[in-house]
């Protein structure tokens, strides 16, 4: 058996280094399909295509796996959902069942939410008018999703809401959906699934999402810098790494990513797809942690809680996460991007003075380590979630549908009822990659009668 020495040690780490990747993979070379990115759309398809015993690449820009789920385990010692938390719909989400899979605890969320007003909780008869307010704002946006012409979704409200307009303004848009109601379609808010009956990981969402692409073919920190579709034979998709030849491949790309022009394309995209694209931009939602040692709000774990507020300088708090001091406030939308970009040090003064005036100005003396998110200076996301623009709506159904049965797109941004959500991403890699499969099916055996 031969010795490791020093030298070999450290030549095999500098290659790990070099070339960071997931499974055993070539930084270039022929495979049968390649996907653009390893966030949960692009790990969905993954699995499949190698479970289908098809050779496939996953070529990711950024350091990590996940996208925009990432669970960061340092800065609180303690699961850090930086960006998506929850999976909603948990009954029949994939990813609550995948959980199991993965040796990962996920749990159902605590059923409901309750509403702060000033200095106290609202109580039965005001939350009563909170919910139905609510399921009001979600039948009236169902209706306009039926009308002839799309409007806004703030066209859209309800007329009656009264002093319950803000909140339900934040709940529905810049917390919901990561963008003002003004800047949303009501075609495409009103035909979003309904998101109850949710589940969280303990673990962390980001960690889940890194545990289900083990084993797979990726290659971190190997951005795609262009995808040449004019070859008959194959496509060419070019990585700051290397070049692979594919018969397909899947984008799964942030929309925001796209139309920056990260990626480009030889010949240029059609006309449509480029519209598409652009009418479904992400929007503004960050996480701004906060440790709070002694639960100085007594709240139970994972309680969610919204401000009864006359404006839009408002957040959302899940506190306690899974039990543990970790807080999380919620900002989104114009305030929330605004806010953003004054940097993390306003973003910490903002939570903590925001949870001072809702429960007390002890808060201030719990809070200990903080840490911030901002997705839109995130130069593999630039943004959180899609929202279509008015008159928007029908760009999911163009995203869905491949270039010459080759080129795919996959993500939150690709699905029509889901969009926003992870389990929606995950069931867009899936589709795209049951539509590639199907292409190397076997050929039906010839009906007939047998001779004689």
């Amino acid at each position: 058996m031969s010795r490791l020495s020093r030298r070999s040690f450290l030549t095999a780490s500098a290659a790990l280094v070099a070339s960071p990747a997931i499974g055993a993979v070539a930084s270039s070379g022929i495979v049968d399909v390649v996907i653009v990115g390893a966030g949960a759309a692009g790990i969905a398809a993954a699995r499949k295509i190698t479970a289908a015993g098809r050779r496939c690449v996953v070529v990711e820009a950024a350091d990590r796996v996940g996208g925009r789920c990432f669970t960061d385990a340092g800065t609180f010692g303690v699961p850090f959902d930086r960006g998506a938390h929850s999976l909603h719909m948990a009954d029949i989400n994939p990813l609550a069942k995948l959980g199991g899979v993965a040796k990962l605890d996920v749990y159902p969320a605590p059923p409901g939410q309750r509403l702060r007003i000033a200095r106290r909780f609202a109580r039965e008869g005001e939350m009563e008018d909170f919910l139905s307010a609510l399921v009001r704002t979600n039948r009236a946006m169902g209706e306009a999703s039926r009308g002839k012409n799309d409007v806004s979704a703030m066209q859209a409200l309800p007329k009656d809401l009264g002093d319950l307009r803000s909140p339900v303004e934040f709940v529905v848009g810049p917390y919901g959906t990561s963008r003002d109601l003004g800047d949303i379609s009501a075609y495409d808010l009103g035909r979003l699934a309904e998101r109850d009956t949710d589940a969280f990981c303990r673990q962390g969402l980001g960690a889940l999402i890194a545990r289900l692409a083990d084993g797979l073919p990726v290659l971190l920190s190997t951005p795609a810098t262009a995808i040449n579709i004019w070859g008959r034979a194959a496509l060419e998709v070019r990585t700051t790494r290397g070049l692979f030849q594919a018969s397909a491949v899947i984008v799964t790309a942030p929309t925001s990513v796209l139309a920056a022009g990260k990626i480009k394309f030889d010949p240029a995209l059609p006309k449509r797809y480029v519209d598409a694209i652009a009418k479904l931009p992400l929007g503004s939602c960050d996480h701004i942690g906060l440790e709070l040692a002694g639960n100085p709000l007594g709240l139970r774990g994972d309680e969610l809680v919204f401000e009864k507020g006359t404006g839009n300088r408002t957040a959302a708090l899940l506190a306690n996460v899974s039990g543990t001091p970790l807080s999380l406030v919620v900002v989104g939308g114009r305030f929330g991007a605004g806010l953003a970009a004054q940097g993390e040090a306003a973003m910490t003064a903002f939570a903590v003075d925001w949870l001072a005036d809702l429960f007390g100005t002890e808060v201030k003396k719990a809070v200990k380590r903080t840490a911030a998110t901002n997705w839109a200076k995130e130069p593999w996301a630039l943004g959180a979630s899609s929202a279509a623009m008015v008159g928007g709506q029908p760009s999911r159904r163009v995203l869905m549908e491949p270039i010459g049965n080759r080129i795919f797109f996959a993500g939150e941004a690709a699905h029509e009822t889901l969009w926003g959500t992870v389990n929606g991403a995950w069931e867009s890699g899936e589709r795209a990659a049951d539509a590639i499969l199907k292409r190397y099916a076997p050929a039906p055996a010839p009906s007939g009668r047998r001779r004689r």
